[in-house]
């Protein structure tokens, strides 16, 4: 029977109808059901004389992002505050968005929570968009009667993360696209440039410098080889990230270099420590119990050594443990975050303890970052200026022998 049904609901669609009212007015409106005969009978059973039903295309529109979720998340928060009443809040946030999935997508939502399915369980029919956070939150909220509430405070949430998600991007981006345009900026006068000098050098009949002699075999290697050096960097990294996207055991490993790298990372943990403590802070405020809230944080940490040591960390509060003696015992959490939680249990304010270790950690992050920016400029000015300047050095230096030989 729940296979039937599941199948069923599979093959429900979105109709878009217009008709006219008992009184004449038309009306418009959208629908889910199987087909337009059903959509056609809901309606007339309603006194409404339908003209016209077509159903939605499910194609269009960009994919949806985290950040579509937390403005969709603000915007559904600050509209259940002001009074507007929940299936309207809906149609008001589904229809003004630009990105036709994503109203696609509300649209669904609401139709589910106007046929009597609660907010939380509309949310878990599609997991692709909201974790279980997400929905425990909402389901927190709608059992304590706090939605709007929680709604703003998920909202907070969920704009504070993206915001340290987006430091941390920026921070690790700008030396990866250097990296990227030295090597096609290299592969270009390998290529072209370099076979050109070396036509030149032939004529001169004279024993070549070293260096020229070392970046021409390059050259060489680069216009026999070049499919496999693409090959092994485009190839390799596409089977190393579908491995990595596989394998717990290289998640593992690679998190842990990650945070074993000078500078970037220190800035990874800061970011990671932001996230769990934020995280943790904001189920518990929402009255979810720790060990409940426990599952949701090791996944946002977005680090795999947290997220194994916050599973330890469920395990022992759960068989009875403090929260702080659990954390202390993974080795993982610094002791300014032990002791924010261990004053925030003795106090009963673990919730507001933690989001103060979080707020001390994002801005830890700011600053870092913006000290990057800094720091990095004439590092990567020097790598450029040696890379380019010594091919170009060593090209000309057979061309400096023979002007002093004349």
């Amino acid at each position: 029977m729940a296979t039937a049904a599941a199948t069923a609901r599979v093959q429900e669609f979105i109709f878009e109808w217009e008709g006219k009212d008992r009184a004449g007015k038309v009306v418009r409106g959208e629908l889910r059901s199987a087909g337009e005969a059903a959509v056609s009978a809901s309606l007339r059973r309603q006194g409404i004389l339908v003209t016209k039903i077509k159903k939605r295309r499910a194609s269009g529109g960009r994919s949806i992002g985290q950040r579509d979720i937390a403005t969709f998340t603000r915007q559904l928060a600050t509209m259940m505050k002001a009074g507007v009443p929940l299936l309207q809040a809906f149609d008001i946030v589904g229809r003004g968005s630009p990105n036709p999935r994503l109203t696609r997508l509300l649209l669904d939502i609401r139709a589910d929570v106007e046929t009597g399915t609660s907010l939380s369980s509309a949310f878990r029919r599609h997991p692709k968009y909201f974790d279980a956070l997400y929905c425990n939150l909402v389901e927190a909220g709608e059992a304590g009667g706090i939605l709007e509430e929680l709604l703003a405070r998920l909202a907070q949430y969920q704009e504070k993360i993206l915001a340290i998600k987006q430091k941390v991007k920026s921070a690790l981006m700008y030396p990866i696209a250097v990296l990227v345009v030295a090597f096609i900026v290299v592969t270009i006068i390998m290529i072209f440039v370099i076979p050109s000098f070396e036509s030149v050098f032939k004529s001169f009949g004279a024993e070549l410098p070293a260096p020229t002699m070392l970046v021409i075999a390059m050259s060489k290697f680069f216009v026999s080889y070049w499919w496999v050096i693409f090959g092994v960097i485009f190839g390799g990294g596409y089977m190393f990230y579908r491995t990595w996207k596989r394998s717990e055991n290289l998640q593992f490993v690679m998190d842990r270099l990650l945070l074993r790298l000078p500078i970037f990372g220190d800035l990874i943990r800061k970011s990671v420590l932001a996230r769990w403590t934020r995280t943790l802070a904001t189920m518990f405020a929402a009255g979810v119990p720790l060990v409940e809230a426990l599952d949701s944080v090791g996944g946002t940490a977005g680090n795999i050594i947290y997220a194994r040591a916050t599973e330890q960390i469920q395990r022992d509060v759960a068989a009875g443990s403090g929260l702080t003696t659990s954390m202390s015992t993974t080795g993982v959490f610094p002791s300014m975050v032990l002791q924010m939680a261990a004053i925030g249990e003795e106090s009963g304010s673990l919730d507001a303890m933690l989001s103060k270790a979080a707020d001390f950690y994002e801005d830890e992050v700011d600053e870092m970052v913006k000290g990057l920016s800094t720091l990095l400029e004439p590092i990567i000015i020097v790598f450029l200026g040696t890379l380019i300047g010594g091919i170009v050095v060593a090209m000309y230096l057979p061309i400096f022998k023979l002007g002093q030989v004349v």
